[in-house]
């Protein structure tokens, strides 16, 4: 009979003297407040690492004499009254003017809707960038004081923790999570009692229970389905993120779209704006209209409205990465529903129609069709989800259909060594309240540069100390003797030696193009062994799952580094996750990414490290595209995309390598009599100076207030006025433009001239048949502009026609243009529906040219 392993904790007594360690430990402001970290991490470092960096659970396990002590201890002590001063006052600050100017804080409120969160490894409900993204999107809200809530998922499983064996292989172990661990709470009312609310899952009703979790000024409000009153399959819905198959996912999404709609009219919250944070949660759409449905309204009204206050945000140029659910399976789970939308089922399954979906429903369809305002999340992909996308606005060209962008930032406080940070506050006290002024971060430059290689140098040697106690402990479990992991850890176990360290971590997938430096093994080789001039490359990141050619990558990468000519040159991490990317994005040399172009949307790895001085080699794709000047970093460009993917791979892994050889190396160890190299500061300067300013959270935050927010709460309020009478004129307009539209012609009947003299204005008339339409329901204008390099026309003016009349049942519009610019121009003629009352002049999608 084998023993039974009883658990026991033994909970310390707080001291009243440190009541406030409870406070700071149930505050997700922890994630980014290094202050606070630090205080736990002074009490028991140890336990501190051993609790996975979580302080809810470090109280419930820290020995009581260590809290005796640390009152005894006067320097913890002042220390604690600070963060403690410093807690309060983050609290008691007030909302940014940036955000005032566009916002009103009392009465707008921006719920975010996301299937993750990222805000820090103790808080496992995220699994990669995404989730970083959003958490650092809340991060920044909370510091601008932004009027904001979070909707999500509790997941009880989370995100895999990933191991790697000593074959290589990727093994993925699931930890099911306590709740009583983490920073949540149930949600209640005044009276205490929990917010619950249901959705219908199949004819099933399933019950959802609400939690909060605090950071700084907003909440996270997360759903959970685990409940005893509903069946094992139901509570099962929330239990791993992105796992299971399709089933799985429509019922989460079931879940967060239209459960999180109902948990926040539950609670009271009536969000003015809407942020779709890529389609998972796009089932919110059709559940707010159903809402005004209830109340009177029709269909398309409802949906004119709830466009109008939504923004949403499309994250991936990879069509694998938008979810896509049969026609079967969405009328199986979407029958009763519809009907009480009072529309078709085909009227349904339209919203979610796309190219090439064999009768699928696109949630990322549906959030276009049910917003009006729409980004991608840098220049590049903005331009990339125009044409990805543009099948929501047929006739409209890319460029000028409703897609837009705002590239992506990071959360600076979160992601910014706190060497950097203690730095900062010395020499640049004012610094956080100057992060977008680019003329500011000139004062880098004021840092003397043997301080600055300093400080650099001494990140790296807390990385590689990092790094050789994980892949000690990795090789150690797979069985390999001392003297192969001595090999394994030749330039790890002795971190103060000088070496350059290249560092490549993020999500392994095949588009990444992990391997892309292994393409002239023995160049490679060369490079990396030359005694004068080491170079080692850590590797690190996860494959989803169920993702066979990623996982592939990493037994590819673990096997190159046992190779005799690599061992100890290269390491493969295990255990990708928030703490080990910030040890890497502050401590490495160089930051390589090697996407094949144009599917890299962002790409915010390379931000963190640019903030900490690392420098970026990067394929100009993602916001290295805006981001590299010249002066700052490294940058691949692409090769032709319509070329053979071999070739382009062989192509663009030949332009690293000559990188590596003759530019990055070589100014490393450029060290001259001062002892470290002056030009690799001044790159590493650049890098930072530029990127501060340019790609922080709060920039980015601030762009969706300015740009994003506030459109739509005036646009939401514009169509709510009068009982929603302009949702519904707005909506019987587009009614009669879609019945219209495809009876409609235009001709141009004046003499075509090309030539005009300096002062001369050019007359242009066209004739349209407007099929019942009148001259207001239309826009007939002239784009002036010339052709670029390749030929294509690049417009610069435009100008609109004027209506002059009817002849002969035909509408006259006339125009005497003057070009702005001399010389040669080129020009077009079009019209287009317009009503004063669209979000934007081009989102019903129709257009015709002369």
């Amino acid at each position: 009979m084998s023993e039974t392993l009883f658990q026991l904790e033994v909970r310390p007594n707080m001291p009243e003297k440190l009541r406030g360690l409870q406070d700071l430990a149930n505050d997700l402001l922890y994630s980014w407040d290094r202050d606070v970290r630090g205080l736990f991490y002074r009490l028991d470092d140890e336990l501190w690492e051993t609790c996975n960096h979580n302080p809810k659970v470090f109280l419930r396990r820290i020995a009581q004499n260590k809290l005796d002590e640390a009152i005894k201890d006067h320097l913890f002590m002042e220390e604690y009254s600070r963060v403690m001063s410093s807690f309060r006052t983050y609290h008691e600050k007030g909302v940014s003017p940036e955000i005032t100017a566009h916002l009103d804080s009392e009465k707008d409120r921006v719920a975010y809707f996301c299937a993750e969160f990222g805000l820090h490894e103790s808080f496992p409900i995220y699994s990669g960038g995404l989730g970083i993204l959003a958490g650092d999107h809340c991060k920044a809200a909370s510091d601008l004081g932004v009027p904001f809530v979070g909707v999500g998922l509790l997941y009880r499983q989370g995100y895999f923790t990933q191991f790697i064996d000593g074959s290589g292989s990727q093994l993925a172990q699931y930890t099911p999570t306590n709740f009583d661990e983490l920073v949540v709470q149930p949600a209640c009312d005044s009276d205490g009692n929990e917010f619950c609310v249901q959705v219908e899952i199949e004819l099933r009703r399933v019950k959802l229970k609400v939690w909060v979790a605090s950071a700084g000024h907003i909440q996270l409000y997360l759903l959970d389905s685990d409940l005893e009153v509903n069946s094992a399959e139901d509570r099962s819905i929330t239990f791993q993120l992105y796992g299971g198959d399709s089933t799985t996912r429509i019922q989460q999404e079931i879940v967060l779209g239209i459960g999180g709609v109902r948990a926040l009219r539950a609670m009271g919250i009536e969000p003015t704006i809407w942020h779709i944070n890529e389609g998972h949660a796009a089932f919110q759409i059709p559940e707010r209209c159903r809402e005004y449905i209830d109340k009177g309204m029709d269909f398309n009204s409802a949906l004119e409205l709830v466009a109008a206050g939504t923004v949403f945000t499309t994250h991936t140029p990879v069509s694998a990465g938008h979810d896509m659910f049969d026609a079967d399976q969405m009328t199986r789970y979407f029958r009763n529903y519809v009907k009480s939308l009072n529309i078709e089922p085909a009227t349904f399954l339209a919203l979610g129609d796309s190219p090439n979906n064999n009768g699928s429903f696109n949630m990322t369809a549906l959030a276009l069709r049910g917003s009006r305002y729409h980004n991608g999340v840098s220049r590049i992909h903005g331009g990339v989800a125009s044409n990805m996308e543009g099948y929501v606005w047929p006739q409209i060209p890319a460029n000028e259909n409703p897609i837009s962008y705002v590239t992506n930032g990071v959360h600076v406080p979160t992601f910014l060594a706190r060497e950097w940070v203690n730095l900062f506050d010395m020499r640049f006290r004012e610094w956080r309240s100057e992060l977008n002024k680019p003329e500011y971060w000139e004062c880098i430059d004021s840092i003397p540069d043997h301080r600055y290689w300093s400080l650099r140098q001494e990140l790296k040697a807390q990385m590689l100390e990092d790094v050789n106690k994980r892949t000690r402990r990795r090789f150690q479990r797979a069985g390999f003797s001392e003297a192969q992991l001595k090999r394994l850890t030749s330039y790890t176990s002795e971190p103060e030696q000088n070496v350059l360290v290249l560092g490549f971590a993020r999500r392994f997938a095949t588009y990444k193009r992990a391997a892309l430096l292994f393409s002239d093994i023995q160049r490679l080789a060369r490079l990396l062994n030359n005694p004068k001039r080491p170079v080692m490359i850590v590797f690190a990141g996860k494959a989803h799952p169920r993702d066979n050619p990623g996982q592939e990558l990493i037994r590819t990468i673990h096997e190159y580094s046992l190779r005799p000519e690599f061992i100890g040159k290269i390491i493969m991490l295990e255990g990708y996750d928030m703490a080990l990317a910030r040890k890497l994005v502050t401590g490495v040399d160089v930051w390589l990414n090697t996407p094949e172009y144009p599917l890299e949307a962002s790409g915010t790895s390379g931000q963190k490290a640019a903030i900490n001085g690392v420098i970026n080699l990067s394929v100009l794709d993602g916001w290295w595209g805006e981001g590299f000047d010249g002066e700052n970093g490294w940058a691949i460009h692409p090769h032709a995309s319509n070329a053979d993917d071999t070739l382009r791979d062989q192509e663009e892994s030949a332009d690293l390598l000559d990188i590596l050889e003759n530019e990055v190396i070589p100014l490393y160890y450029d060290y001259g009599s001062q002892g470290y190299s002056s030009g690799w500061v001044r790159l590493s300067k650049a890098s930072m100076k530029s990127c501060l300013p340019r790609f922080n959270a709060q920039r980015m935050v601030v762009d969706y207030v300015k740009n994003f927010y506030a459109p739509a709460r005036y646009q939401y309020s514009r169509l709510s006025d009068d009982n929603c009478a302009p949702a519904r004129k707005l909506s019987e307009w587009k009614a009669k433009i879609r019945e219209s539209w495809k009876g409609i012609s235009i001709r141009r009947v004046d003499e075509v001239r090309q030539q005009i003299h300096d002062g001369e204005s050019l007359p242009i008339i066209v004739h349209a048949r407007l099929n019942g339409l009148v001259a207001e329901d239309v826009v007939v204008e002239c784009i002036v502009g010339n052709r670029d390099d390749d030929g294509k026309f690049v417009s610069s003016e435009q100008h609109q026609f004027r209506h002059t009349g009817l002849q002969d049942d035909e509408h006259v519009f006339e125009l005497n243009l003057k070009p702005n610019n001399p010389g040669l121009n080129h020009y077009k003629l079009r019209i287009y529906p317009w009503h004063e009352l669209l979000s934007h002049s081009f989102e019903m999608g129709y257009m015709l040219w002369i």
